[in-house]
Protein backbone atom coordinates (compact mmCIF):
# COMPACT_ATOMS: atom_id res chain seq x y z
CA UNK A 1 0.00 0.00 0.00
CA UNK A 2 1.64 3.51 -0.77
CA UNK A 3 0.48 6.37 1.62
CA UNK A 4 0.28 9.63 0.12
CA UNK A 5 0.01 12.32 3.37
CA UNK A 6 -0.96 15.77 1.30
CA UNK A 7 0.60 14.16 -1.80
CA UNK A 8 4.29 14.80 -0.27
CA UNK A 9 5.51 11.11 0.89
CA UNK A 10 4.71 7.58 0.21
CA UNK A 11 5.89 4.38 2.17
CA UNK A 12 5.84 0.94 0.35
CA UNK A 13 4.44 -2.61 2.12
CA UNK A 14 5.19 -6.09 0.46
CA UNK A 15 1.76 -7.01 1.23
CA UNK A 16 1.18 -8.11 -2.95
CA UNK A 17 -2.82 -7.16 -2.00
CA UNK A 18 -2.20 -3.69 -0.86
CA UNK A 19 0.30 -2.72 -3.18
CA UNK A 20 -2.97 -2.08 -5.27
CA UNK A 21 -4.20 0.26 -3.49
CA UNK A 22 -2.89 4.54 -2.76
CA UNK A 23 -4.63 6.44 -0.24
CA UNK A 24 -4.12 9.94 -0.37
CA UNK A 25 -4.99 11.99 2.69
CA UNK A 26 -6.16 15.10 1.29
CA UNK A 27 -4.95 18.36 3.39
CA UNK A 28 -8.01 19.62 4.64
CA UNK A 29 -8.94 15.73 5.64
CA UNK A 30 -5.86 16.30 8.85
CA UNK A 31 -7.61 19.41 11.51
CA UNK A 32 -4.14 19.97 12.68
CA UNK A 33 -2.87 21.14 8.94
CA UNK A 34 -6.26 22.94 8.25
CA UNK A 35 -5.73 27.08 8.07
CA UNK A 36 -8.62 27.90 10.06
CA UNK A 37 -10.32 24.92 11.42
CA UNK A 38 -13.36 25.59 13.03
CA UNK A 39 -14.44 28.34 11.77
CA UNK A 40 -18.18 26.51 10.57
CA UNK A 41 -18.48 25.71 14.32
CA UNK A 42 -17.82 28.97 15.66
CA UNK A 43 -20.17 31.06 12.65
CA UNK A 44 -23.19 27.61 12.46
CA UNK A 45 -23.26 27.73 16.94
CA UNK A 46 -23.27 31.79 17.34
CA UNK A 47 -25.83 32.23 14.77
CA UNK A 48 -30.17 31.92 14.97
CA UNK A 49 -30.71 29.23 14.70
CA UNK A 50 -27.92 27.40 15.80
CA UNK A 51 -26.77 25.38 13.09
CA UNK A 52 -23.64 22.63 12.30
CA UNK A 53 -22.67 21.34 8.88
CA UNK A 54 -23.18 17.84 7.91
CA UNK A 55 -19.69 16.96 7.53
CA UNK A 56 -19.63 16.37 11.62
CA UNK A 57 -21.73 13.20 11.35
CA UNK A 58 -18.70 11.31 9.65
CA UNK A 59 -15.73 10.82 11.97
CA UNK A 60 -14.97 7.04 11.96
CA UNK A 61 -17.96 6.42 14.97
CA UNK A 62 -20.43 8.28 12.51
CA UNK A 63 -19.53 6.30 9.52
CA UNK A 64 -20.15 2.87 11.64
CA UNK A 65 -23.31 4.47 12.94
CA UNK A 66 -24.58 5.22 9.12
CA UNK A 67 -24.13 1.82 8.41
CA UNK A 68 -26.20 0.38 10.77
CA UNK A 69 -28.99 2.92 9.58
CA UNK A 70 -28.67 1.84 6.63
CA UNK A 71 -29.38 -2.29 7.55
CA UNK A 72 -32.67 -0.84 9.82
CA UNK A 73 -36.69 -2.34 8.63
CA UNK A 74 -37.58 1.72 8.69
CA UNK A 75 -34.46 2.69 6.45
CA UNK A 76 -36.28 2.33 2.96
CA UNK A 77 -33.74 3.54 1.30
CA UNK A 78 -30.87 1.99 1.37
CA UNK A 79 -32.59 -1.64 0.58
CA UNK A 80 -34.73 -0.37 -2.18
CA UNK A 81 -31.53 2.03 -3.84
CA UNK A 82 -30.09 -1.88 -3.72
CA UNK A 83 -32.53 -3.53 -5.51
CA UNK A 84 -32.76 -1.35 -8.45
CA UNK A 85 -28.85 -1.00 -8.57
CA UNK A 86 -28.91 -5.20 -8.89
CA UNK A 87 -31.34 -4.86 -11.59
CA UNK A 88 -29.48 -2.39 -13.24
CA UNK A 89 -25.48 -2.47 -12.75
CA UNK A 90 -25.24 -4.89 -15.68
CA UNK A 91 -26.62 -1.80 -18.30
CA UNK A 92 -24.90 0.60 -16.56
CA UNK A 93 -21.57 -1.00 -17.60
CA UNK A 94 -22.93 -1.68 -21.00
CA UNK A 95 -23.31 2.30 -21.60
CA UNK A 96 -20.48 2.79 -19.96
CA UNK A 97 -18.05 0.79 -21.18
CA UNK A 98 -14.54 0.33 -19.73
CA UNK A 99 -14.12 3.02 -17.13
CA UNK A 100 -12.49 4.24 -14.09
CA UNK A 101 -15.13 4.62 -11.03
CA UNK A 102 -15.50 7.89 -8.92
CA UNK A 103 -17.35 7.23 -5.73
CA UNK A 104 -18.76 10.36 -3.50
CA UNK A 105 -19.21 9.24 0.33
CA UNK A 106 -18.40 5.29 -0.60
CA UNK A 107 -18.12 4.44 3.22
CA UNK A 108 -17.88 0.77 3.66
CA UNK A 109 -18.67 0.05 -0.58
CA UNK A 110 -21.52 -2.28 -0.01
CA UNK A 111 -22.87 -1.40 -2.95
CA UNK A 112 -20.22 -0.54 -5.07
CA UNK A 113 -19.63 -4.10 -4.74
CA UNK A 114 -22.83 -4.33 -7.55
CA UNK A 115 -21.33 -2.66 -9.78
CA UNK A 116 -17.34 -3.81 -9.50
CA UNK A 117 -19.19 -7.46 -10.21
CA UNK A 118 -21.08 -5.91 -13.33
CA UNK A 119 -18.23 -4.52 -14.43
CA UNK A 120 -15.81 -7.92 -14.28
CA UNK A 121 -18.79 -10.13 -15.53
CA UNK A 122 -18.61 -8.08 -19.19
CA UNK A 123 -14.85 -8.45 -18.95
CA UNK A 124 -14.16 -4.44 -18.37
CA UNK A 125 -11.06 -3.00 -17.06
CA UNK A 126 -11.85 -0.77 -13.94
CA UNK A 127 -9.75 1.49 -11.62
CA UNK A 128 -11.68 2.14 -8.55
CA UNK A 129 -11.69 5.54 -6.62
CA UNK A 130 -13.78 6.22 -3.23
CA UNK A 131 -13.57 9.39 -1.41
CA UNK A 132 -15.17 9.60 2.14
CA UNK A 133 -13.77 12.12 5.09
CA UNK A 134 -13.82 9.15 7.20
CA UNK A 135 -9.72 7.76 6.23
CA UNK A 136 -10.56 4.80 8.83
CA UNK A 137 -13.19 3.25 6.95
CA UNK A 138 -12.00 4.41 3.81
CA UNK A 139 -8.75 2.10 3.88
CA UNK A 140 -10.76 -0.82 5.78
CA UNK A 141 -12.97 -1.20 2.90
CA UNK A 142 -10.46 -0.81 0.29
CA UNK A 143 -8.08 -3.31 1.33
CA UNK A 144 -11.14 -5.87 1.62
CA UNK A 145 -11.79 -5.19 -2.14
CA UNK A 146 -8.16 -5.71 -3.17
CA UNK A 147 -8.76 -9.37 -1.84
CA UNK A 148 -12.11 -9.81 -3.17
CA UNK A 149 -11.11 -8.20 -6.45
CA UNK A 150 -7.64 -9.47 -7.74
CA UNK A 151 -7.29 -7.62 -10.67
CA UNK A 152 -8.66 -4.36 -8.44
CA UNK A 153 -6.27 -0.98 -8.41
CA UNK A 154 -8.10 0.97 -5.45
CA UNK A 155 -7.06 5.00 -5.38
CA UNK A 156 -8.76 6.49 -2.06
CA UNK A 157 -8.93 9.60 -1.68
CA UNK A 158 -9.59 11.05 2.37
CA UNK A 159 -11.45 14.27 2.48
CA UNK A 160 -14.32 16.14 1.03
CA UNK A 161 -15.99 15.77 -1.97
CA UNK A 162 -14.84 19.27 -3.06
CA UNK A 163 -11.66 18.90 -2.43
CA UNK A 164 -10.89 15.67 -3.91
CA UNK A 165 -12.93 16.21 -6.96
CA UNK A 166 -11.10 19.31 -7.94
CA UNK A 167 -7.49 17.12 -7.48
CA UNK A 168 -9.01 13.89 -9.41
CA UNK A 169 -5.96 13.64 -12.32
CA UNK A 170 -7.19 12.42 -15.97
CA UNK A 171 -8.39 8.78 -15.87
CA UNK A 172 -6.34 5.90 -17.26
CA UNK A 173 -9.05 4.40 -18.67
CA UNK A 174 -11.25 5.06 -21.58
CA UNK A 175 -14.17 6.93 -20.03
CA UNK A 176 -14.87 7.88 -16.27
CA UNK A 177 -17.88 7.74 -13.79
CA UNK A 178 -18.41 9.29 -11.08
CA UNK A 179 -21.40 8.16 -8.72
CA UNK A 180 -22.79 9.79 -6.00
CA UNK A 181 -25.91 7.44 -4.70
CA UNK A 182 -27.76 6.70 -1.19
CA UNK A 183 -29.56 10.09 -1.16
CA UNK A 184 -26.83 12.34 -0.30
CA UNK A 185 -27.70 14.88 -2.56
CA UNK A 186 -31.15 16.02 -0.93
CA UNK A 187 -28.13 17.31 2.08
CA UNK A 188 -27.85 20.00 0.19
CA UNK A 189 -29.96 22.96 -0.16
CA UNK A 190 -30.99 24.07 -3.70
CA UNK A 191 -28.46 26.82 -4.32
CA UNK A 192 -25.97 24.17 -2.46
CA UNK A 193 -26.87 21.73 -4.91
CA UNK A 194 -26.42 23.50 -8.30
CA UNK A 195 -22.67 24.55 -6.86
CA UNK A 196 -22.07 20.69 -6.19
CA UNK A 197 -23.59 19.74 -9.74
CA UNK A 198 -21.26 22.20 -11.23
CA UNK A 199 -17.96 20.67 -9.69
CA UNK A 200 -19.35 17.68 -11.03
CA UNK A 201 -19.59 18.54 -14.86
CA UNK A 202 -15.74 20.39 -13.95
CA UNK A 203 -14.51 16.94 -13.09
CA UNK A 204 -15.87 15.12 -16.63
CA UNK A 205 -14.80 15.37 -20.06
CA UNK A 206 -17.69 15.42 -22.18
CA UNK A 207 -18.76 12.11 -23.07
CA UNK A 208 -17.77 10.63 -19.63
CA UNK A 209 -20.76 9.82 -17.12
CA UNK A 210 -22.71 10.59 -13.84
CA UNK A 211 -24.83 7.88 -11.89
CA UNK A 212 -26.91 9.88 -8.83
CA UNK A 213 -29.27 8.38 -6.19
CA UNK A 214 -32.30 10.59 -5.19
CA UNK A 215 -34.84 10.02 -2.83
CA UNK A 216 -38.55 10.68 -4.12
CA UNK A 217 -41.73 12.08 -2.86
CA UNK A 218 -43.62 9.80 -0.74
CA UNK A 219 -46.10 9.61 2.39
CA UNK A 220 -44.96 12.12 5.55
CA UNK A 221 -45.38 8.77 7.94
CA UNK A 222 -42.98 6.66 5.81
CA UNK A 223 -40.55 9.22 5.72
CA UNK A 224 -40.38 10.47 9.13
CA UNK A 225 -40.41 6.62 10.38
CA UNK A 226 -37.02 6.40 8.62
CA UNK A 227 -35.78 8.88 10.29
CA UNK A 228 -36.94 8.03 13.87
CA UNK A 229 -36.13 3.99 14.06
CA UNK A 230 -36.89 2.29 17.07
CA UNK A 231 -33.66 1.13 17.62
CA UNK A 232 -32.81 5.13 18.19
CA UNK A 233 -29.57 4.18 16.09
CA UNK A 234 -30.58 7.41 13.90
CA UNK A 235 -30.56 9.17 17.43
CA UNK A 236 -27.17 8.48 18.48
CA UNK A 237 -25.48 9.31 15.12
CA UNK A 238 -27.02 12.60 15.13
CA UNK A 239 -25.69 12.83 18.65
CA UNK A 240 -22.79 11.65 18.37
CA UNK A 241 -21.90 14.76 15.85
CA UNK A 242 -21.34 16.52 19.75
CA UNK A 243 -18.89 13.94 20.34
CA UNK A 244 -16.73 14.55 17.20
CA UNK A 245 -16.90 18.38 18.24
CA UNK A 246 -15.17 16.84 21.58
CA UNK A 247 -12.51 15.36 20.67
CA UNK A 248 -11.82 17.43 17.55
CA UNK A 249 -12.15 20.86 19.21
CA UNK A 250 -11.58 19.99 23.29
CA UNK A 251 -15.08 20.11 24.31
CA UNK A 252 -17.44 19.31 26.85
CA UNK A 253 -21.01 18.69 25.02
CA UNK A 254 -22.62 15.90 27.37
CA UNK A 255 -25.01 14.34 25.02
CA UNK A 256 -27.67 12.94 27.79
CA UNK A 257 -28.43 16.73 27.97
CA UNK A 258 -30.21 16.57 24.05
CA UNK A 259 -32.42 14.84 22.22
CA UNK A 260 -32.64 14.05 18.67
CA UNK A 261 -35.65 15.12 16.80
CA UNK A 262 -36.68 14.97 13.22
CA UNK A 263 -39.51 16.21 11.03
CA UNK A 264 -41.22 16.38 7.85
CA UNK A 265 -40.92 20.19 6.83
CA UNK A 266 -44.32 19.19 4.18
CA UNK A 267 -43.87 23.31 2.31
CA UNK A 268 -39.74 22.57 2.06
CA UNK A 269 -40.29 18.82 1.33
CA UNK A 270 -37.41 17.88 3.32
CA UNK A 271 -36.82 15.66 6.49
CA UNK A 272 -35.25 17.88 8.89
CA UNK A 273 -32.77 17.01 11.98
CA UNK A 274 -31.98 18.97 14.93
CA UNK A 275 -30.36 18.31 18.48
CA UNK A 276 -32.70 20.07 21.01
CA UNK A 277 -31.44 21.09 24.27
CA UNK A 278 -32.84 19.48 27.29
CA UNK A 279 -32.06 22.38 29.47
CA UNK A 280 -30.61 25.71 29.75
CA UNK A 281 -27.09 25.40 29.47
CA UNK A 282 -23.48 26.57 28.46
CA UNK A 283 -21.08 24.49 26.36
CA UNK A 284 -17.20 25.36 25.79
CA UNK A 285 -14.95 24.49 23.03
CA UNK A 286 -11.44 25.24 24.19
CA UNK A 287 -9.57 24.80 21.09
CA UNK A 288 -12.29 27.52 19.33
CA UNK A 289 -12.44 29.86 22.37
CA UNK A 290 -16.07 29.22 22.20
CA UNK A 291 -18.74 29.39 24.76
CA UNK A 292 -22.24 28.19 23.73
CA UNK A 293 -24.99 29.34 25.03
CA UNK A 294 -28.81 26.83 25.05
CA UNK A 295 -31.76 28.11 26.13
CA UNK A 296 -34.54 24.78 27.24
CA UNK A 297 -35.39 23.22 23.70
CA UNK A 298 -33.25 25.36 21.70
CA UNK A 299 -31.93 23.41 18.76
CA UNK A 300 -28.84 23.17 16.63
CA UNK A 301 -30.14 22.30 13.13
CA UNK A 302 -27.65 19.47 12.09
CA UNK A 303 -29.27 18.22 8.26
CA UNK A 304 -31.37 18.56 5.60
CA UNK A 305 -33.01 15.46 3.48
CA UNK A 306 -34.49 16.77 0.49
CA UNK A 307 -37.17 14.26 -1.62
CA UNK A 308 -37.47 15.10 -4.99
CA UNK A 309 -39.46 15.67 -8.04
CA UNK A 310 -38.21 12.69 -10.85
CA UNK A 311 -39.00 14.85 -13.70
CA UNK A 312 -37.52 18.56 -12.17
CA UNK A 313 -34.43 16.92 -10.85
CA UNK A 314 -34.30 15.88 -14.86
CA UNK A 315 -34.32 18.91 -15.93
CA UNK A 316 -32.16 20.66 -13.31
CA UNK A 317 -29.36 18.00 -14.81
CA UNK A 318 -29.99 18.97 -18.39
CA UNK A 319 -29.20 22.88 -17.63
CA UNK A 320 -26.19 22.01 -16.21
CA UNK A 321 -24.99 19.50 -19.30
CA UNK A 322 -25.38 16.23 -17.54
CA UNK A 323 -28.31 14.36 -19.84
CA UNK A 324 -29.95 11.54 -18.43
CA UNK A 325 -29.20 8.45 -20.41
CA UNK A 326 -30.98 6.09 -18.95
CA UNK A 327 -33.69 6.59 -15.28
CA UNK A 328 -34.75 3.67 -12.95
CA UNK A 329 -37.18 3.86 -10.31
CA UNK A 330 -38.73 0.92 -8.19
CA UNK A 331 -42.14 -0.35 -8.69
CA UNK A 332 -43.54 2.35 -5.81
CA UNK A 333 -41.49 4.94 -7.08
CA UNK A 334 -39.29 5.85 -3.71
CA UNK A 335 -36.38 5.51 -4.70
CA UNK A 336 -34.75 7.09 -8.39
CA UNK A 337 -30.95 6.43 -10.04
CA UNK A 338 -30.45 8.31 -12.87
CA UNK A 339 -27.11 7.73 -15.20
CA UNK A 340 -26.01 11.00 -17.04
CA UNK A 341 -23.74 11.64 -19.44
CA UNK A 342 -22.17 15.30 -19.83
CA UNK A 343 -22.34 16.62 -23.13
CA UNK A 344 -21.32 19.76 -24.55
Amino acid sequence: MRISQTGDSKFGFKNANEERLTVQYLQEANPIVSPHPGTDVVKGLTQTPKTLSARYFYDDRGSELFEKICELPEYYLTRTETAILQQCASEIAQVTGACELVELGSGSSTKTRILLNAYNQLGYSIRYLPIDVSAGMLESSAKQLLVDYPSLEVHALAGTYESALAQLEPTQLPSRMIFFIGSSLGNLNPQECEAFLSKITDALQVGEYFLLGVDLQKPKHILEAAYNDSQKVTAAFNLNMLEHLNWRFDGNFDTTQFSHLAFYNEIEQRIEMHLSSLRSQTVELRALNLNVNFAPAETIFTEISRKFDLHAIQQELKALHLVPQKVWTDENKWFGLLLCQLQA
